[in-house]
């Protein structure tokens, strides 16, 4: 652990403290969440040190946009180049700090060196479009513009990632990044920004990747209501985002919101069902459930239900639960006890609504982990099949938790009406041997999933970077990483110049 920490820097940066010294004021504790124990203190800013950070953003971005596009993208090349050899110790912190397994974590600083790639291309492909004007000797076009110092809000699940979708396009874009990151996971927000920062410092650019770490009330609150901030990105629960949205839109402000998910997978009777298994069970369980794609729902056809089912329950039972830094460990703690009642709680809920747990359903017995493991939360992976009739009002809600609920049925526009009845629509799946329920599934009328996500024969985890991610209803709306989710971090401008020497005005008016 504390070889880690050094090789990224973190024993020498002065915002972060040794374990002992938490009890100060102003310092949070980042905790291990596979042992409980401290990983380090870190130094909480204040609404001064706020206020200096954001008026250095300030002047950094009339710098920063005035450099041409393609230099941007050199900066973003060099930072991933940087990431690139950071890979091994930054996955590892997130294992750490978080608790997803290593592989996860690798996987995920990973994502941010493609984003990292994808926007270096893009920095040469920033395009406006031209448009013919109806008065004659004029021209019409569109150009994409800066915006500004961009604030980002990040959640703990995925401490590096998803700052790096914002943060690598908004770069190269032209603008700043002013991050507020989760206070369970800032040590890796500290080692990962501090990576950017010194290859943009070194390259001659200061202030382009800043960092705020504070509670909601010292920092948060300004954060949202701050003019100086044309665009918050935030990641978090649908609570929270409800807040921000209302507190940016207060000030016409622009928000990208990426909140929460009640992803669903529907089986028909002809998929292929070892493909649908492995999955299924990758969705639901990996990172612990804590993903916001993570598969919560399971609606399957009635005359394949009871095999699929026990299939999945003995595949769960193999699941190995432990340290997220071991090999072979498949799923690590849920990241703190808060999180662990949750988890009770919901199944609590589930049976009392008539629910049948076919899996897991407890938390993991202590005595059966090593003793250095017996301080973490470490739940079961659970499976809880509805009573007949499909009624199960928990199934409603998001518990961030490795929980997947089962439901049937008959027809396929049932099932997809089952799908679509929550309220958040981000990540869906089907698997499908027919080519007919697939673009019912997908159908462009709208009739199908209603999420932003939509998965034929794959699960409801694990986008890809070049695709634009995001959701409907009360996930948000937002979009991030590919496809054209980089012009929610320009300002556009319709540009029109008259080359001739007439006066001429549009609609045919005449003004003589």
């Amino acid at each position: 652990m504390h070889e880690i920490l050094s090789r990224l820097g973190l024993d020498r940066d002065p915002r972060v403290t040794p374990p002992a010294q938490t009890a100060q004021d102003g310092v949070v504790l980042s905790l291990n969440p596979a042992t409980g124990e401290p990983l380090a203190g870190v130094k909480l800013d204040t609404a001064d040190s706020y206020e200096k950070t954001i008026a250095r953003a300030t002047g950094s971005f009339k710098r920063w946009r005035t450099v041409p596009a393609p230099k941007r993208g050199e900066v973003v090349r060099r930072i991933g180049e940087a990431y690139r050899e950071h890979l091994e110790d930054l996955g590892s912190l997130v294992a750490l700090e978080m608790g997803k397994i290593k592989a996860e974590g690798i996987g995920e600083v990973q994502e941010t060196i493609d984003v990292a790639d994808f926007a270096v291309g893009l920095s040469r492909q920033l395009h406006g479009i031209t448009m013919p004007s109806e008065r004659p000797m004029h021209s019409m076009r569109e150009h994409w513009l800066p915006l500004g110092p961009i604030g980002v809000i990040t959640a703990f699940n995925f401490p590096n990632a998803v700052w790096g979708w914002n943060a690598m396009l908004g770069a190269v874009c032209g603008d700043v990044c002013v991050w507020k990151p989760s206070l369970i996971t800032p040590l890796t927000a500290i080692a990962t920004n501090n990576i950017a920062q010194r290859v943009a410092s070194e390259m001659g650019h200061e202030g382009v990747f800043e960092l705020v770490i504070g509670t909601d009330d010292e920092v948060g609150e300004r954060m949202i209501a701050d003019r100086r901030l044309p665009l918050i990105s935030a990641t978090g629960s649908c609570r929270m985002g409800r807040h921000v949205g209302a507190a940016v839109a207060g000030r016409l402000g622009k928000c990208l919101l990426e909140l929460g998910g009640n992803n669903a997978v529907i089986i028909e009777p002809d998929a292929d069902l070892d493909l649908a298994l492995k999955s299924t069970v990758f969705g639901s369980v990996g990172t612990c459930g804590q993903r916001c794609t993570s598969s919560r729902r399971l609606i399957i056809h009635e005359s394949i239900a009871d095999d699929f089912c026990e299939r999945l329950a003995k595949a769960y039972a193999t699941v190995r639960i432990g340290d997220p830094l071991d090999e072979g460990t498949l799923v690590g703690p849920i990241i703190n006890e808060n999180s662990a009642r949750a988890f009770e709680d919901a199944i609590a809920a589930a049976k009392q609504q008539g629910g049948e747990v076919i899996a897991g359903g407890a938390r993991v017995d202590p005595a059966k982990l090593p003793e250095r493991l017996r301080k973490g939360a470490y739940v079961q992976p659970t499976i809880v099949r509805a009573p007949a009739g499909n009624q199960l009002a928990i199934a409603q809600e998001e518990t961030f938790a490795p929980i997947l609920y089962v439901f049937t049925y008959k027809t396929l526009d049932e099932a997809i009406g089952m799908h679509n009845s929550v309220d958040q629509g981000l990540s869906s799946a089907i698997f499908t041997g027919s080519a007919r329920s697939a673009e019912r599934f997908l159908n462009p009328s709208g009739a199908g999933s209603d999420c932003g996500l939509a998965y034929v024969n794959l699960g409801t985890s694990g986008a890809e970077i070049g695709g634009a991610f995001g959701g409907e209803k009360d996930t948000g709306g937002g979009r991030e990483s590919g496809s054209d989710a980089w012009k929610v971090y320009m300002r556009r401008q319709t540009c029109t110049v008259n080359f001739g020497d007439e006066f001429a005005l549009a609609q045919g008016i005449r003004f003589e």
